[in-house]
């Protein structure tokens, strides 16, 4: 039975799985870039009314209009966390991209690179080098805007009166890309090592060597 279950767990099959997590982190990811739900805000004094805001629009929910989106007039005049994580969220989807085209060829069974297996070992690594600094350039805009939003929330000077940005459901689908992206990456680099770990010379048993066996007589005198 433990045989059958780690038929299962080659190289290919993990292989299969990494670019399969890969490929839904970086949907994930560029989901999350455009998607104008980073923070939402709820006015006490006007409930009917929700604010959500993105890195490239802001949009108004209303219960009459329903909802109504705006891009920024300005870039100059973001804040500087949209600003940085406006480039850091392009990289991600960059490099997530090339991740996938660097170690699909890679791929055991594809029809590509073919006689040249360390040619496929280097792309896979490359794409789980890629596939890494994908999710972490997901990460830390994330991060950043969910680090800003604390701040400005639990700010003593603005008056209670105010509403304030609270969470919004992109910056959890963007934590899940962004994980995903490094899981994937790290995928790879577990493919590849059991790739090599199947590869390996095998070993020559060492038999030892049978001693010869001697026989002692102990001579005895007859007096």
């Amino acid at each position: 039975l433990y045989m059958q279950k780690m038929v299962f767990l080659t190289p290919i099959i993990m292989q299969r799985t990494a670019l399969f997590v890969t490929f839904g982190g970086l949907v994930t990811s560029l989901i999350t870039t455009f998607l104008p739900l980073w923070k939402t805000m709820n006015s006490d004094l006007n409930e009917v009314e929700n604010w959500y805001s993105g890195l490239w629009h802001a949009c108004l929910y209303t219960e009459e209009v329903g909802v109504q989106c705006k891009a920024y007039e300005s870039i100059m005049g973001l804040p500087m966390d949209l600003q940085i994580s406006r480039v850091l969220m392009l990289v991600s989807v960059g490099t997530g991209g090339f991740a996938l085209l660097a170690a699909f060829p890679g791929l055991e069974g594809v029809g590509m690179c073919v006689g040249q297996p360390g040619l496929k070992r280097r792309l896979l690594i490359l794409g789980g080098v890629l596939s890494c600094v994908s999710g972490l350039t997901t990460l830390a805009p994330v991060s950043l805007v969910a680090y800003t939003t604390v701040v400005d929330f639990w700010d003593e000077g603005f008056p209670d009166v105010m509403p304030r940005w609270e969470y919004g459901e992109a910056m959890f689908s963007g934590w899940f890309g962004g994980l995903a992206l490094v899981l994937g990456g790290t995928l790879f680099f577990v493919a590849v090592c059991m790739a090599d770990y199947d590869k390996r010379p095998a070993s020559v048993p060492h038999i030892p060597q049978a001693k010869h066996r001697t026989k002692h007589y102990l001579k005895t005198e007859v007096l």
